[in-house]
């Protein structure tokens, strides 16, 4: 089985799930060649060769220089065309879900999305991926060729960097087709560790902002005192993530009041997270929350209601205020960690 992986990157510097993706295709035995597009990558490929890949294809041109999907689509779906892999494998980020779509359109192909284990059945890739939020796992394959499959981060191990390790390097000519849109700058992301890549992720809800202990400054308005009470919950939530190394996350909920930035949202319409430790807080455990956190190893809920759903998949759970546990919780833990 001829085997491509994706390698998602911004401005060459590649997300941690395309290793995985690397590791997760090597599983599946045959040839695995890891495609890496862009400008100025060409530190991708020697990555590429220590986790793993038997050969890099590296496609480099000036438009590719920002990613841009319609140009990325083009590149790639010229590639696959012309060498006819049997599997194309992406990692379930958001650049890298939009140009599998794009690509299986131009292949008259399908995608699997968001899948977390995979096996072989034949000569097709049987697919383990969830479906109705999370609540059952389906097994399923895709027909078409090439087989289009795209993998939920941290779902699969990451490889070992092998130092020194090498392949074949395949520089191949690629077609940007025509520009529909252009990059004029990038905002710059606020601090803090990556939600997808986080093994921890401390997050926050609703109930940051009811903390009767706090009186909002004078002349705000009932909305934006609430939304004061929250950013100082949120506050607290991100003191914590600091000392655990954590990623911060909210809930739609929290998202929705003008909490917290949408980029910071976990959940069926956010991102999809498996850390190895969440910590929900203030998070009653809506549905559509859990459809993004509940394959986390360990989850941790702080809720003043004691029948709040989110108990039900915690391992762990502490009925009372997080404004109180939070900070106690902090402290405790910078005295372990030293």
């Amino acid at each position: 089985m001829k085997i491509w992986v994706y390698i998602d990157h911004f401005k060459a510097d590649a997300v941690s799930a395309s290793w995985e993706a690397i590791g997760a295709a090597k599983a599946l035995g045959g040839d695995v060649a890891a495609v890496v597009l862009g400008f100025g990558v060409e530190n991708l490929a020697n990555s590429a060769f220590e986790y793993g890949a038997d050969e890099v294809l590296l496609g480099q041109d000036a438009a590719l220089e920002d990613f841009r999907v319609e140009n990325y689509a083009t590149a790639l779906s010229a590639l696959a065309s012309d060498a006819t892999p049997d599997l194309l494998l992406f990692p379930t980020t958001s650049r890298g879900r939009e140009l599998a779509g794009m690509v299986a359109m131009d292949l008259e192909s399908g995608v699997l999305v968001d899948v977390v284990a995979m096996e072989m059945d034949g000569d097709k890739v049987l697919a383990t991926r969830p479906i109705y939020a999370g609540k059952l796992l389906q097994k399923t394959v895709c027909n078409a060729t090439p087989q289009i499959v795209t993998l939920r981060g941290r779902a699969f191990e990451k490889p070992e960097a092998e130092s020194g390790r090498s392949g074949t390097l395949t520089q191949v000519q690629v077609t940007s087709g025509d520009e529909k849109s252009t990059v004029e700058g990038y905002a710059e992301a606020g601090g803090g560790v990556s939600l997808t890549d986080a093994s921890v992720i401390v997050s926050g809800g609703r109930g940051t902002s009811n903390n009767p202990n706090l009186t909002a400054p004078d002349g705000m308005s009932e909305d934006e005192a609430e939304i004061w009470r929250a950013q100082q919950g949120f506050a607290l939530i991100a003191e914590l993530a600091e000392t655990l190394g954590a990623a911060v996350g909210a809930s739609r909920a929290a998202v929705d009041a003008n909490y917290i930035p949408y980029a910071n949202q976990v959940g069926q319409t956010g991102k999809v997270v498996s850390p190895d430790l969440y910590i929900a807080n203030g998070i009653s455990g809506a549905i559509q929350h859990l459809a993004g956190m509940r394959n986390s190893k360990v989850i941790v809920a702080i809720n003043k209601d004691a029948d709040a759903p989110i108990f039900k998949f915690a391992r762990y759970g502490v009925v009372g205020d997080l404004h109180e546990i939070v900070p106690a919780l902090n402290e405790a833990m910078k005295a372990r960690l030293g």
